[in-house]
């Protein structure tokens, strides 16, 4: 989805600077490197852990940390770009779908081509597409980010429900919670970009199961959303709020405050991103949290999920410490960097990693990912960035009544093509 990470929509830019003396026994001859990086505010945490491991390698070093939520980042980022103000080293989505991403910022001439880092080659071959940009790769991936039922296992266990392998399955799970006293779905679409997820979750199985092409043939103008799967999958989204699964008013509940209800057990699940189970369990204060696919199919043979390259960095392409930046990106793409990362903020590596699928939060997913059964982020290969901005707006409309889903989907058409 043009991956949009999670964050508060409240919180103000800030900056941390990083900093070390060089430590007793540490080799005098380690260079020191002095460099900005800005980052989206959920992946702050992640980011700071990181650079604390660099300071520790290279004593002496100071890195400049800044951060902002995810919308206020992109409107900023794209002026520093445009102005030529921007940090060394930037938070880069991948694929297309935002003005950030890398396929509208990279051949813009404002990164540095990475293509011949010697960690290009170890990049999955998944990812390859969503890395590059007219044969140029210009971002690092961290995080392989998937979106799911991330679920309370207290208040599932308590209302003595099994994890759903299929959509009528889902359904029922859904009446059973309610039966309980709980609020099935946690949903903040007052939050724009959390509009997109119910989505994103159910489309990998109404659209890609039968259509693996799907994103070739609307390319090619010989696909449109409109009477395809994405048809079932907002009905399907719509149902599920006409049953009552989500809480009341969706679309006056916040992200955050959707998080907080699965946290705090108001609510059993939360359609959302990996990226974001860290933040459940500080609401929660305890880690018996899951992630499960949300079955968007009744054949659970035909049952896929979203699972994509989520963060990604990228080196300023007018950057007076290039060096510098370099060796930053060197450092997030070695396999321990990468799996503190990913850990710090709840998902997994986008490099593969033996250890990295142990964590019990994905046990019930597992599965899905180790059997190849995942799709992209449908955004990433929408061909511009308004098709994602129409797709927020037109599914707070349908929520409140103001547009059909053929009247939506049309919409999203006509931004498809748009120039």
């Amino acid at each position: 989805m043009s991956y949009q990470v999670p964050m508060s929509r409240r919180s103000a830019v800030f900056a941390v600077a990083l900093s070390a003396l060089v430590a007793g026994g540490a080799s005098a001859a380690a260079p020191k490197h002095d460099f900005s990086v800005f980052t989206v505010s959920s992946d702050k945490a992640a980011l700071e852990a990181v650079v604390a491991k660099f300071v520790e390698r290279y004593p002496g070093s100071k890195v400049r940390v800044n951060a902002a939520d995810a919308d206020q980042y992109q409107t900023t980022m794209r002026v520093q770009l445009t102005s030529g103000t921007a940090p060394d080293v930037i938070f880069t989505w991948p694929g297309n779908g935002n003005s950030l991403a890398l396929a509208q910022v990279g051949p813009a001439g404002y990164l540095s081509d990475l293509s011949s880092r010697p960690w290009v080659k170890r990049i999955p071959d998944k990812y390859r597409q969503v890395t590059q940009s007219q044969g140029k790769t210009y971002i690092v991936p961290m995080t392989e980010t998937l979106i799911g039922a991330v679920f309370n296992r207290d208040v599932i266990e308590k209302a003595g429900v099994a994890i759903p392998k299929t959509w009528t399955e889902f359904l029922g799970t859904c009446e059973k919670l309610k039966a309980a006293g709980v609020t099935p779905i946690a949903l903040g679409n007052a939050t724009p970009w959390v509009t997109q997820l119910v989505d994103y979750a159910l489309v990998p199985s109404t659209v890609y199961a039968s259509q693996p092409d799907f994103d070739e043939r609307m390319a090619a103008g010989k696909a449109k959303f409109a009477g395809s799967g994405w048809t079932d999958a907002m009905n399907k989204y719509l149902d599920l709020n006409r049953r009552g699964c989500f809480n009341k008013n969706p679309l006056g509940t916040s992200f955050e405050e959707s998080l907080q209800m699965v946290g705090t057990g108001k609510a059993a699940m939360v359609i959302q991103v990996s990226g974001i189970i860290n933040q459940v369990r500080t609401f929660a204060g305890h880690d018996r949290f899951a992630m499960f696919a949300v079955p968007g199919a009744d054949d659970a043979a035909k049952v896929l999920i979203p699972a994509a390259a989520g963060s990604g960095y990228a080196v300023n392409a007018k950057s007076k410490r290039s060096a510098a930046a370099l060796a930053f990106v060197d450092f997030l793409a070695e396999e321990e960097t990468m799996n503190l990362y990913a850990k710090r903020i709840g998902s997994l590596p986008a490099f593969p990693s033996a250890t990295a699928l142990d964590d019990p939060t994905f046990a019930p997913i597992r599965p899905f990912v180790e059997s190849g059964k995942g799709v992209p982020f449908m955004d990433q290969r929408w061909p511009n960035a308004k098709v994602q901005q129409v797709h927020f707006a037109v599914v707070q409309e349908l929520f409140s009544g103001a547009t059909s889903v053929g009247d939506a989907l049309g919409r999203m058409d006509a931004a498809y093509t748009a120039k």
